[in-house]
């Protein structure tokens, strides 16, 4: 993760994909945030996620307006129901957009040091 230097991005670098839980209240989430956005608690422990889940939801870009992403058009991105029972985001790779269903088991694959989203 470009930029990021917690234990958390430095994890997902190595291609193990984690979920930060607050200390202070339990609340778990898989987004690279500096505090609780539950209760603000700043003390957040990485925990190992197995990296399985399933498309919650997604959509197919066809016409980037970001400029990183044009000319990859199309992709699909995605947020996936992790197993753990968080939520996180990243790209379905590994097939053709119009194959990508909700519902869709999925495991983690890591691209530049960030979450994918391969089918099982």
């Amino acid at each position: 993760m470009s930029g990021d230097t917690s234990p958390t991005g430095a994890v997902e670098a190595r291609g193990e994909l984690v979920i930060r839980r607050c200390v202070s209240c339990g609340r778990r989430g898989c987004l690279p945030e500096p505090s609780c956005p539950s209760c603000g608690g700043a003390e957040l422990a990485a925990e190992p996620a197995r990296g399985t889940g399933t498309v919650h939801t997604f959509t197919v870009v066809h016409r980037s307006f970001a400029p990183g992403y044009r000319g990859r058009e199309p992709y699909v991105p995605a947020w996936v129901d992790l197993d753990e029972g968080v939520r996180a985001f990243g790209h379905v790779v590994g097939c053709a957009p119009e194959e990508v269903r909700v519902g869709m088991p999925v495991r983690v694959t890591f691209v530049d040091d960030l979450p994918h989203w391969r089918p099982l």
